[in-house]
Order: C-alpha cells, then sequence, then structure tokens
C-alpha cells in the first residue's frame, strides 16, 4: 500500500513538472528558484503580450521582444507578480488600467521604450511599488499629480527623457516626501528615495524657477543619483549647472507702442512698433482689417531677456489699410494688447469727396487686391478683394490679354462681383489679366501675370475642360452673384440667348429718348436670367469646332 502511495506522490509531482512546462509561452524560458516562478523571454518577435501567462509567476521579463504597448488588464491573471521587467521594447501606449491585478508588484522597468508620457493614475493598482525605471524615454511632461499614488517608492529614475519644464509641487505634493519627511527629522529610521533626473533639456527660464530651487535645498530622505542638473536653454543659460544661475518670477505680458496714432500719406512706407516685456519670452501676433487679403512682414528683436520688439512694415500705404493694429502679446500667464491708429494724411484724403462720381473719378481712391483663386491647365479663376466708399455701386473693368499684346480684351463687371474665370486659354503661354475701376487703365498693382501649362497631350479634349459660359451671360446681362449660372455642361443655345437678348435690349436703349448706350450693363430680373439658362438643360450635344469654340471662348469678341 506504502509502494502505491509514494508512486501517486510521484506521478502528481511529475504532472505538475510537465504541465508547468507546457504551459510556458512559445519562445520564452520558466525557470523555478528561491523567489519563485519566473519567466524569461528576449529577442522574440511576439508584438503583443502572451495571453496565456500561468498565474504563478513571481517574475516577468521581457525584453526586445517589439511590444508597442500595455493594454488594459495585461497582467491580470498574474496576481503573484513581483518583478516586470519590459525593458528596450517600442511601448509607446500605456492604458489606465494596464497594471490591473497588481497589488503585489514591487518593481517595474519599462528602461528604453519610447513613451512620451505615462498614465500615472495607473499606479493606483500597484500600492507596493518601490522600484520605478523610466529612463531612456522620451517623456517631456510631468504632471503635478504624477506621484500621488507612488507613496511607497524608494527608486525612481525618470534619466535621459525629454522633461524641460516641471514644477516643484511634483515633490513637494509627493505623499511618500511629505511622510518621509516628517519621520526623518523625527526618528531618523526612514529609507532614503533615490531620485534620478539628470541628462534632461532643462529650459531654465523663470517656469523652472521653482524646481531649480528644489534641487538646490534637497536633502535626505531624497538623494539625487546626479545633483548636477544642467540647463540646455535659453542660449544664454545653456550648459550651466542649477547652483550657477538665479531665476526670476514670471510676468504676464506687458504690451506697449510708442506711437499710438499715425499719419501717413498716400504710398508711404510705414512701420508700426509695439514694444512687450515678458517672462517667459511672449507670443506676438498681429491684426488688422486686411490681414487676410493684404498680409504685411512682421519682425520681431529681443532687446533683453524679457524685452521684445515687434515691428510690422507697411510698403506703399493705400487708403484701404487706414484703420486699427492691435499688437497681441501672450504667455501662459496671461495675455496683453495696444492698439495703434493709422490714419491718411489730410493733405491728400481732402480730395475724396463721398459721393460715387468723385469715387469712380480717381484710382487712388479706391484699393484693389487681386489673386488667382484656382487655375487649371487652361484656365484660371480670379478673385479681388476691394475698398471704396460706395462698394453698392462700383462697377469693374477686367483687361485680359496675352503678356506682349498692347491690346487688350475687356469686360464690364457690375456691383456685388468679386470673382472671374478665364478659360480656354492656349498652353505654354504668358498672359496678363488686371482688375480696375470702371473705365480706368490698369495699374501695375491691379494686375496679375501668369503662364499656362506645358502639357499639350490632351489638347483633343479641351472640350471637356472647365468653360464658363456664365461670364459672357454675366458680362451681357450684368447678372449679379448668386444667380443661376451656366454651368461647364451647357450648350451653346445658352450664348446664342445671351447674344440675342443683348442685341435686343441695345436695340431698345437705342430708341428710348436718354437712355445710356450700353448694352452691356442692361440689368434683368433673376427669373428671365433662370429662365435663360434652363433652356439649355436639354441633353448636350457635341461642341462645335475650333471655329465656333472661338466664338464663345471670348467674351470681348461679342463687342
Amino acid at each position: 500500500m506504502d509502494a502505491v502511495y509514494v508512486a501517486l506522490r510521484i506521478a502528481f509531482v511529475f504532472h505538475l513538472i510537465t504541465r508547468g512546462s507546457s504551459t510556458c509561452p512559445a519562445g520564452c524560458s520558466c525557470t523555478d528558484d528561491n523567489l519563485g516562478r519566473s519567466l524569461l523571454c528576449m529577442e522574440t518577435s511576439m508584438g503583443k503580450i502572451p495571453e496565456d501567462i500561468p498565474h504563478d509567476f513571481t517574475k516577468i521579463r521581457i525584453e526586445n521582444c517589439h511590444l508597442t504597448e500595455l493594454p488594459r488588464g495585461s497582467f491580470s491573471n498574474v496576481s503573484a507578480l513581483e518583478f516586470l521587467w519590459l525593458n528596450f521594447n517600442e511601448i509607446t501606449l500605456m492604458n489606465i488600467k494596464s497594471l490591473d491585478g497588481l497589488a503585489n508588484l514591487t518593481e517595474l522597468r519599462l528602461q528604453g521604450n519610447k513613451l512620451t508620457s505615462v498614465t500615472w493614475t495607473a499606479f493606483q493598482d500597484t500600492p507596493k511599488l518601490k522600484i520605478l525605471d523610466l529612463k531612456h524615454n522620451r517623456l517631456d511632461v510631468l504632471p503635478e499629480h504624477a506621484l500621488r499614488h507612488l507613496p511607497t517608492l524608494t527608486y525612481l529614475d525618470l534619466s535621459f527623457n525629454q522633461l524641460s519644464v516641471i514644477s516643484k509641487e511634483v515633490f513637494t505634493s509627493w505623499p511618500l516626501y511629505q511622510t518621509a519627511e516628517k519621520a526623518w527629522g523625527k526618528e531618523g529610521l526612514v529609507s532614503n528615495v533615490v531620485l534620478a533626473l539628470h541628462d534632461n533639456p532643462w529650459l531654465c527660464d523663470c517656469r523652472l524657477k521653482g524646481f531649480v530651487e528644489f534641487i538646490r535645498t534637497v536633502s535626505p530622505p531624497i538623494i539625487l543619483m546626479n545633483s548636477y542638473l544642467m540647463c540646455s536653454g535659453p542660449a544664454s543659460r545653456a550648459d550651466k549647472f542649477f547652483h550657477e544661475i538665479q531665476l526670476k518670477t514670471c510676468m504676464k505680458p506687458v504690451a506697449s507702442a510708442p506711437e499710438k496714432n499715425i499719419t501717413l500719406p498716400l504710398g508711404a512706407n510705414a512701420t508700426l512698433t509695439c514694444l512687450v516685456k515678458a517672462r517667459p519670452g511672449p507670443t506676438i501676433q498681429w491684426m488688422y482689417t486686411l490681414k487676410i487679403i493684404r498680409g504685411f512682414a512682421a519682425t520681431e528683436t529681443r532687446i533683453d531677456e524679457e524685452t521684445v520688439t515687434s515691428q510690422l512694415a507697411i510698403p506703399s500705404f493705400h487708403l484701404a489699410d487706414r484703420g486699427f493694429y492691435t499688437c497681441m502679446a501672450n504667455n501662459f500667464i496671461g495675455n496683453s494688447s495696444v492698439v495703434i491708429a493709422v490714419n491718411v494724411n489730410s493733405s491728400k484724403s481732402s480730395a475724396l469727396a463721398p459721393s460715387s462720381v468723385s469715387m469712380l473719378s480717381s484710382d487712388d481712391n479706391a484699393y484693389i487686391d487681386i489673386r488667382i483663386a484656382k487655375q487649371t491647365v487652361y484656365g484660371i479663376t480670379l478673385e479681388w478683394y476691394t475698398v471704396t466708399d460706395n462698394p453698392a455701386e462700383t462697377w469693374f473693368t477686367i483687361h485680359f490679354g496675352k503678356y506682349d499684346s498692347s491690346k487688350k480684351q475687356m469686360t464690364y463687371i457690375g456691383p456685388g462681383i468679386n470673382s472671374y474665370t478665364v478659360s480656354d486659354l492656349l498652353p505654354v503661354t504668358k498672359y496678363e489679366v488686371c482688375v480696375t475701376l470702371k473705365n480706368h487703365p490698369p495699374r501695375e498693382d491691379q494686375c496679375v501675370v501668369f503662364v499656362t501649362g506645358s502639357d499639350i497631350s490632351e489638347l483633343e479634349q479641351r472640350a471637356r475642360l472647365i468653360h464658363i459660359i456664365v461670364i459672357i451671360c454675366a458680362m451681357v446681362l450684368a447678372v449679379p452673384a448668386g444667380m443661376y449660372a451656366c454651368t461647364t455642361e451647357a450648350r451653346f443655345s445658352c450664348v446664342d440667348h445671351c447674344v440675342k437678348l443683348w442685341r435686343k435690349r441695345r436695340l431698345r436703349s437705342e430708341n428710348l429718348p436718354g437712355t445710356e448706350r450700353q448694352g452691356t450693363f442692361d440689368s434683368l430680373q433673376a427669373a428671365s436670367d433662370e429662365g435663360l439658362c434652363r433652356d439649355s438643360e436639354e441633353k448636350p450635344k457635341k461642341r462645335r469646332k475650333s471655329e465656333d469654340r472661338g466664338k464663345g471662348g471670348s467674351a470681348a469678341q461679342l463687342y
């Protein structure tokens, strides 16, 4: 009977041994020692943490195995785990519950990974953690509450990261530091806490003032592994040790201007100056009405450690440039601004009468900014912005043609319209297009010169390219912006209707006494235009050949 009992015990032990060895993850080794059962995985491309890790392991070491994240409950089944080493992987993400179930964990090493931040609240699941190694990662922020859930640490390594600015409250509010400091003073029996913070790019400006002072006064139970922390910036303090520098308290920006009211003649070059005092250095930007349309260049010059001058250059002052210019400065403490009023010299502006007749009689009274908003191989869309005293009554003229041609085609555009599309252009050709007030010759600053594309392999497909016939309708009928448009697929019957209707209107205006003979400025009701263009919604026919295309492609040929 005793022999049978002994045999059963041997079989049971053998079963346990074979069972344990069979559940060891592939590519890893499992051992037993006086500290318990261990799992060792080295240079195995597992990519993720094995799901079948036995629950009785006390030590797990997975290194160089290309792990990329610590998902929720990564080791929740291994409740006996005390030592977890995950060094030299590629871990970038750490779930808030990645340490769930590890109430007995005392050592966690994550050296040489790619963590840019740590989910510090995850450590509330590891109340016995004593060693936390995070060196050689990419941590750039250490929140004030970071160490709140680490009351039993004796070793914290944050060296060789990207920390530049942290608050001293990270450590002074650490429960371990507060408790240990009191106990050390009373009993002298508290274990020291080793803290490694060296080889980080510390930015030694006012934001680091509290931390620098803390490092200078640190004493047991906190012991720095390397007490010679060095500044990486700003330039005036680079490569200096903390004990060599004196930092000032941070200061909210204060913006001022030497001149707050400036009067300029038209065409003059001007420079607006803004002076800002702040710690740390502020971000400065200028705000004004025409910033999107006509952006001016701004330059900054540092006077001293806390004073910056910003200058805004206004070239060739236009009437539209008058107004208020705001210099805005901000840093993490707050912001400040100063307003500079820019006016036009009264000797030149006195000639500006408020009437529309005066408005249209001088180009100096209007500012026009023109740009190419869209372009294709054979066409462009122009947009312009203008400032006049009577925008609701202002007409514009489009001057368009080849750059070297002295004679340009002219198209009239009515009030409220600020875009125009030119299509059916020749490839590899230099063109010039200008926008002026009605009947005014173009100035150089009102023109855009461009060259069409060189891809001529698709010339036979030009009929499919954008061909905005509504430009002709708008020119003939003065269609206001936003009305029904003849689009790319419209038939040429739309053009024919436009031409016939224009001729009828011109004859009618010629027969009426006192009527101005300008058919291009006749106005129609929206319903009439809509009906005209709806006639073109029939099934499209094939485009006419080059001679017909020439008739519809150029608005100026209708005159």
